[in-house]
């Protein structure tokens, strides 16, 4: 029987608990939001999916609080090699094993399971979000002020209801909550079978190597990627007259990566046929409802930025969800979501496709265009992180929806600590006019001696930026530092989280 009582209220629900959800959840946390977050799984999915993160990602873990604690979890990546099908390198996409402007590295390899128990543990911090497992959301009706979300607890058939201000739809590419929005999605055209096999060694196999490779073998394309720990992936090309379920019996998996190991080397944790997609939600808000993560755009694996471009929507809607459920921020604040981060996630998405063609061999030119060529030797491949679109950053001053960088401080401890979640202005030396205003977080060149020298290499005199690590605005002269004094200090634009 359902409970009569009156329900119970939130902020903010959230559809769905994989490394999206339980990243936003944190976040929520992390500004005193009260969240729920329901997820239909009574215990967290036991194998490998998601690979890789890059240092955006890492800074995003930083922010919550739990890089450290996923660190030894983690292992560095130094990249991606593209061969033919004769072992010729076509391409080389090596990554730096120094830190980038992030503060991070480039590229970091991990077991998702292993990621989820840090983010799900990292929730008992926050005494205002509340996690139901086993719990499968049935309904969803907004009116003006809230959401009614209906649910069933799997564990005993005991349907409940609770009330919140908005629902996030964190549940996948089958996603319930992008159903009641009635979303379509667009198709970017690229849909492939592709047989996903995770391996555990039994013993080392160091000429296996720790790059990944993109086999880029016309007859059957295949990807290697090595894992934490003993683990190693290969990812290869179903044929269109092979038939998904035969192709995933051991006898044929074994057969298949027979060019690469046997099973006296290691034995199979997984094997399973996945459908590689390229599409994205053409509507990502209904009202009281949005979408992040796989529910709002799905990816071919190829650039290794499924994942990170989930958390990428976390990071981006969180900051405005507080602005607006707790410090009186209009809700029209929240299309900027959709405006800034749909560009962003289809230029990523239209690359891995590019590269998709190169491991196909069938566009291998076009792949190759993403590329930089270099006399005699393959090319190199170097991939700049996209600009947000339109919509919260002042869009006509130098370096608008540009990543900041993550400066070390003077004392040798990474800026975005002493920041927090929160706006913050980067100016050379403090001002008075900047000292005068309340609730502006500032980083000047004593604290940390880098800030002085970006500052002039963009020939700006201060830079604002959000709590997404994004810059809202830059500042020449003193009439756009004015604006951008005016721009943060309006309560309805900033988050009061430290």
């Amino acid at each position: 029987m359902q409970d009569k009582s009156a329900p119970e209220e939130f902020d903010v629900v959230i559809v769905g608990r994989g490394p999206v959800g339980a990243a936003l959840a944190n976040l929520l946390g992390l500004c005193g939001v009260r969240t729920l977050v329901l997820e239909r799984e009574a215990r967290t999915y036991h194998l490998p999916r998601a690979v890789h993160f890059d240092d955006e990602c890492m800074r995003v873990f930083q922010t919550i609080g739990l890089a450290d604690a996923i660190l030894p979890r983690v292992i560095l990546s130094p990249g991606m090699l593209f061969l033919d099908a004769d072992g010729k390198m076509l391409l080389d996409w090596s990554r730096p094993q120094t830190l980038t402007p992030m503060g991070w590295n480039l590229s970091y390899r991990f077991h998702q399971p292993d990621l989820e128990d840090v983010l799900i543990g990292g929730l008992a911090r926050w005494p205002h979000v509340s996690m139901r497992s086993g719990c499968e959301v049935f309904a969803l009706d907004q009116d003006e002020t809230g959401v009614r979300v209906r649910y069933e607890d799997l564990s005993n058939g005991k349907l409940s209801e609770v009330r919140t201000g908005y629902v996030i739809g964190c549940d996948g590419a089958r996603s319930l909550v992008r159903r009641f929005i009635g979303s379509g999605m667009d198709d970017l055209g690229f849909h492939e079978r592709w047989l996903v096999i995770d391996v555990l060694l039994k013993r080392a196999r160091d000429d296996l190597g720790d790059y990944s490779i993109q086999h880029c073998d016309p007859h059957r394309p295949a990807t290697y990627v090595r894992g934490t720990g003993t683990r190693r992936r290969w990812e290869i090309t179903v044929l269109p007259d092979e038939d998904s379920n035969d192709v995933a019996q051991p006898a044929k998996v074994w057969e298949l990566l027979s060019r690469w190991i046997t099973p006296g080397d290691g034995e199979l944790e997984r094997a399973a046929v996945y459908t590689f997609h390229s599409v994205i939600a053409q509507q990502w808000r209904h009202g009281r409802l949005l979408l992040a993560g796989d529910s709002a755009h799905q990816t071919p694996p190829f650039l290794g930025q499924g994942m990170c471009a989930g958390i990428r929507d976390a990071a981006n809607l969180a900051w405005k969800l507080a602005a607006v459920s707790r410090d009186g921020a209009s809700s029209d604040m929240l299309d900027t979501y959709q405006s800034e981060r749909q560009p962003h996630v289809r230029e990523f998405i239209e690359l891995a496709i590019r590269l998709g063609g190169v491991i196909n061999t069938r566009a291998i030119e076009a792949g190759l265009a993403a590329g930089q060529a270099r006399e005699n030797a393959p090319v190199k491949l170097e991939v700049k992180k996209p600009v947000l679109g339109p919509g919260h950053a002042l869009g006509d001053l130098p370096l608008a929806g540009h990543l900041a960088p993550q400066f070390t401080l003077n004392d040798g401890s990474r800026g975005d600590d002493r920041i927090g979640y929160s706006h913050v202005l980067l100016v050379e030396s403090a001002t008075h006019l900047a000292l005068s205003r309340p609730g502006i977080k500032i980083l000047t060149n004593d604290d940390a001696d880098g800030i002085g020298r970006w500052l002039r290499e963009h020939g700006i005199t201060a830079a604002l930026v959000r709590p997404d690590r994004y810059i809202r605005g830059t500042a020449r002269n003193d009439a756009e530092f004015n604006r951008l004094i005016s721009a943060i200090t309006r309560p309805t634009d900033v988050p009061s989280a430290a």
